[in-house]
């Protein structure tokens, strides 16, 4: 096995977790890729990989020889597309919120697909943290600003945030309309993935933005259950008006506190900034750009 087919074998354990579905992908014997890290460990005179019975990960050396080999394989890629003169191909792998993707990005998708028939698109769809380079991931749709300063990001607009609850809830502790009038209630506890704490509702008014944290009952860290959650009468929640513009229309959900509203969330997208994007990933972004810059 040569070198390149080394690191190719390498970044599938990596991205698999898996050292026989890495063997199968590549269409090799299991003990083959056995072989084939030793050597490489061998080779480099580091340990890449750590191995239980349960699971395969990279070690410290091994996070970022990965995310050295993927460079190397992305680069090796793009030199024969633009040589070959040929449109933009290849796998990407693209993580959102479900909602987002499906009320953005879906509807779309055929038409990137008609322009660009060689690109395959796998949708990751969560609200929690995740490490580009170690999941094997091309891009993030987030709102917020990663902390991350190795990464880049392009912005796509803001998302604008209303304060919502549920008839049942209001009927049960009354409508507040004021600040003053938020004592006594109670709000669906949105735990970040990132700190781990639950996050504080927004205000924006005459004198600027206040945080609250209301008293919390019950709490999730998923924003699909959160909605779910205030449409069951729980407590006061906060986001982005797109996510309950079905609720909305159908009175599950009503919006509060309207003359002080949450503002607006900055939704960008993130990508690895170790070397330009690919192709693909260019074209992918110029899309996303202008579905965001149409729809917000």
């Amino acid at each position: 096995m040569d070198k390149l087919q080394q690191l190719q074998l390498f970044v599938r354990i990596v991205e698999g977790g898996s050292f026989l579905q890495a063997a199968r992908d590549l269409g090799i014997a299991r003990s083959t890729a056995t072989n084939a890290i030793k050597q490489l460990e061998q080779e480099t005179g580091v340990r890449l990989l750590a191995r239980t019975t349960r699971e395969v990960k990279s070690t410290p050396e091994g996070e970022e020889f990965y995310r050295r080999a993927r460079t190397v394989l992305g680069d090796i890629e793009e030199t024969w597309t633009v040589f070959r003169k040929a449109a933009p191909g290849g796998h990407l792998r693209i993580n959102a919120s479900g909602l987002l993707t499906r009320t953005f990005l879906v509807p779309r998708l055929p038409e990137f697909l008609r322009r660009y028939p060689d690109i395959i698109i796998t949708f990751g769809q969560t609200d929690r943290y995740v490490n580009l380079v170690r999941e094997g991931i091309d891009c993030v749709i987030r709102v917020g600003v990663p902390e991350d300063s190795s990464l880049r990001l392009r912005r796509l607009g803001s998302l604008p945030e209303i304060t919502c609850a549920s008839p049942s809830y209001l009927a049960a502790h009354g409508t507040p309309r004021s600040m003053g009038d938020l004592a006594g209630h109670k709000m669906i506890g949105f735990v970040s993935s990132q700190t781990g704490e639950v996050m504080p509702l927004k205000f924006t008014g005459e004198s600027g933005v206040e945080s609250r944290i209301l008293p919390v009952q019950v709490m999730t860290d998923n924003s699909d259950t959160a909605a779910a959650l205030a449409a069951e009468g729980l407590g006061l929640i906060q986001a982005p008006r797109y996510r309950f513009e079905e609720q909305l229309r159908r009175g599950e959900l009503v919006e509060v506190m309207t003359e002080y509203p949450p503002g607006a969330l900055q939704i960008n997208a993130i990508y690895a900034g170790e070397r330009r994007a690919s192709r693909r990933l260019d074209v992918f972004l110029q899309w996303v750009s202008a579905i965001f810059a149409d729809a917000l």
